[in-house]
């Protein structure tokens, strides 16, 4: 017995029965495999395959929204391939035309003709030519997470009402697999933190060159945050930050230089608070210094009681997107970690240096007696 479409499908049209009926199970297959995976990634980039079989399109992609809600924070696609998406050059972000309406007014879009769409705002240069379109947006724990994009279904054909439906009951089930995948990399990204907080404290308590150690904090952070570079500063004899740790693929002659304290960003850090830079190449705060060829950037002060201790600079490499607020948030702790850990580092040496001073000092009585 043929299984009966699920709840939501259109009637049937005259004739079209038989064909319902034989891409049900596909949906059903369709439905498993998205949630076959942990990576959100992965996740996503199935999702996108899968549409596009469904639903007979050339192209599908999947719009991430950022956390602002106006704009996308990473475009997954299907379809174009690497000659052209290097043609096409930089991705869409969601701001305006037709994705943007999307953003704005998450509910399904079936075009038959994209571009006549008064929304619409054209194609970039080299970009393939696409006519018919539909949009639904996905879901996760009643939250918006993205749109799922199919565009150009095969034979030149719209999109109709099976694939609407399909496509919704997709998105649905794409939701669950997603908030799955990110509670799954959620638990990593932890594990990844505290993993790092924990080599950085025996790194700094283990008594050996200060040098060495720093040089594991600025490793650690690189590697925890999946950030480009990893950097230590500390405070400069004559003010302002001196970078005496960096951690980037690569030779650098970063080491030893001191970024003065009348800069607008090391005023902040030094006040004690932390600074996020969207894009370093064009923030105006920042000097034409290390970071500077960087995208995205979290700098971050080691505070421990009211004092600042330096800081510790992660940044992304341009086109990357920027940090979030998880991301924000495990790296502030991780930064408080390193501090205090930095600071019984410190304290440990002191205790270190007075047993050296007591040990000659008995010495000398000794000798004298």
């Amino acid at each position: 017995m043929s299984p009966a479409p699920p709840s939501g499908f259109p009637p049937p049209r005259e004739g079209a029965s038989a064909e319902l009926l034989a891409r049900v199970p596909k949906l059903l297959d369709a439905m498993r495999s998205v949630g076959s995976g942990l990576g959100l990634h992965s996740t996503l980039n199935r999702i996108c395959e899968t549409a596009a079989e469904l639903a007979h399109a050339r192209y599908a992609a999947i719009g991430v929204v950022d956390e602002d809600g106006d704009g996308l924070t990473d475009f997954v696609h299907h379809g174009l391939d690497e000659a052209t998406v290097r043609r096409v050059g930089h991705l869409p972000d969601g701001r305006k035309g037709l994705l943007g309406a999307l953003i704005r007014d998450p509910e399904p879009v079936r075009l038959t003709d994209l571009t006549a769409d008064p929304r619409s705002c054209g194609f970039p240069e080299h970009h393939p030519p696409m006519r018919s379109f539909l949009g639904v947006p996905i879901r996760v724990q009643g939250e918006i997470f993205g749109n799922l994009y199919l565009t150009d279904k095969h034979a030149g054909e719209p999109f109709d009402d099976y694939d609407l439906a399909m496509v919704r009951v997709l998105a649905t089930e794409a939701g669950i697999a997603i908030g799955n995948a990110r509670l799954y990399e959620a638990a990593q990204q932890r594990e990844r933190w505290i993993d790092g907080s924990v080599a950085v404290t025996t790194a700094l308590l283990a008594g050996g060159d200060i040098d060495d150690a720093l040089q594991i904090v600025a490793e650690q952070a690189r590697r925890v945050s999946g950030a480009a570079a990893g950097i230590v500063l500390l405070p400069a004899d004559g003010g302002g930050l001196e970078i005496v740790a960096v951690d980037a693929p690569g030779p650098t002659n970063a080491l030893g230089v001191v970024v003065p304290p009348e800069n607008a960003v090391v005023a902040e850090v030094l006040a004690g608070r932390p600074v996020f830079v969207d894009d370093a190449g064009t923030d105006p705060r920042l000097d034409d210094g290390p970071v500077r060829s960087y995208g995205p950037v979290m700098l971050l002060p080691l505070c421990r009681d009211g004092k600042v201790l330096g800081c510790l600079v992660m940044p992304r490499a341009r086109g990357e997107g920027p940090f979030t607020r998880t991301e924000r948030a495990l790296g502030d702790r991780f930064a408080s970690q390193a501090a205090l850990a930095l600071t019984m580092a410190e304290a440990q040496r002191d205790r270190e240096r007075l047993a050296v001073y007591e040990d000659r000092d008995r010495i000398a009585r000794d000798l004298h007696d």
